[in-house]
């Protein structure tokens, strides 16, 4: 991409560039994604699509942890400077699903979704909790427990949260490791359910607790009266 094209995209304006991913030999839409400036330039240095996560609110390159990479062939700037699409030669599938696109879901007609290609393991227990949450949110709350939940709204998640709690703090008390287990997954289960509905990715805790890391409980306090 010509230098003045990429000084026309006004960042100040808008800091992430939603990114269209075609696959340069079909020409069919595998993903859309979102790139702030650092990622733009290590896409553009290393011929890899780097995007930005919006729910983990950090940088990320496509299949490093998959192996899906994404080779990049060919960028494009809109119109208005602030869209972009990548042909891209795609290894494996786009798609945490396992399916080579992202858009399966038909809804112009009745379509039963394709089936993944792929079982994908890289991703943690977390991460594929919280990616079923975010789809529970179109699903019919008649059928799925998750979607009643989120349909019903936030008294009745934070309600759940609370029971659950109390249930996890009764069987510690007890002291039968079987039951603390099983309650504690309940409770982290109800937990991720309340994050999804906030749209707050399990891995913006892990990172929290990462920056209290070696931190006493006097100087983390400390640390939050300070912002």
């Amino acid at each position: 991409m010509s230098s003045t094209l990429l000084n026309s995209i006004d960042w100040n304006a808008s800091p992430l560039l939603p990114v269209i991913a075609q696959d340069v030999i079909s020409g069919e839409v595998l993903m859309l994604a979102y790139m702030n400036q650092e990622a733009l330039a290590l896409t553009l240095q290393t011929g890899l699509a780097h995007y930005y996560s919006r729910s983990r609110q950090s940088l990320w390159k496509k299949g490093e942890t998959s192996g899906h990479l994404q080779h990049v062939k060919e960028a494009y700037l809109d119109c208005d400077s602030d869209t972009l699409l990548l042909k891209v030669e795609q290894e494996g599938v786009a798609c945490h699903t396992g399916r080579k696109s992202c858009f399966f879901n038909r809804v112009d007609v009745e379509e039963i979704p394709k089936e993944p290609e792929i079982k994908i393991e890289a991703y943690s227990i977390t991460d594929k909790i919280y990616h079923i949450i975010q789809e529970r949110k179109h699903a019919d709350p008649k059928s799925s427990y998750v979607a009643s939940l989120l349909h019903k709204g936030d008294n009745s998640i934070l309600k759940k949260v609370v029971e659950e709690a109390g249930e996890f703090c009764f069987a510690c008390k007890d002291g039968e490791s079987k039951e603390i287990v099983y309650e504690a997954a309940d409770l982290m289960f109800h937990a991720l359910v309340a994050l999804g509905a906030k749209n707050i990715h399990p891995s913006l805790i892990s990172k929290e607790l990462e920056r209290r890391f070696g931190l006493s409980g006097i100087e983390e306090k400390n640390s939050r009266n300070e912002h």
